[in-house]
């Protein structure tokens, strides 16, 4: 683990993000456990062999989670945001249920492939 990412999330100051953010990272990192992870553009990146795998970022009203690699990725309509197909994004609110376990398994699917 980079300690860098590990000091982005503790400075969250939104519990319920800190609380997805850790989540999601698990959730990588048992996707890929030798993941490679860094800050850039001021963002949490986690690269596969040197490329990115995903992207997490926080905004006021949400958390973003971007899965690099995703052109095969089929998920329910409405479940990523529109961006281009390479690309798959979701944005987390506050309370909203997420089922972590389906973006676990979308998010290894996309990986697999790097």
């Amino acid at each position: 683990m980079n300690i860098a990412v590990t000091e982005f999330i503790e400075k969250i100051s939104q519990d319920w993000q800190a609380t997805i953010c850790n989540q999601l990272r698990q959730d990588i990192q048992q996707a890929i456990p030798d993941v490679a992870e860094r800050i850039q553009y001021g963002k949490p990146h986690f690269l596969k062999n040197g490329k990115y795998a995903a992207v997490i970022g926080t905004a006021k009203e949400w958390v973003s989670f971007t899965i690099f690699n995703a052109t095969a990725l089929e998920a329910p309509e409405g479940f990523f945001e529109s961006g281009p197909p390479e690309r798959k994004t979701i944005k987390i609110r506050k309370g909203q249920a997420v089922d972590y376990d389906f973006l676990a398994s979308l998010f290894k699917q996309a990986a697999n492939t790097i």
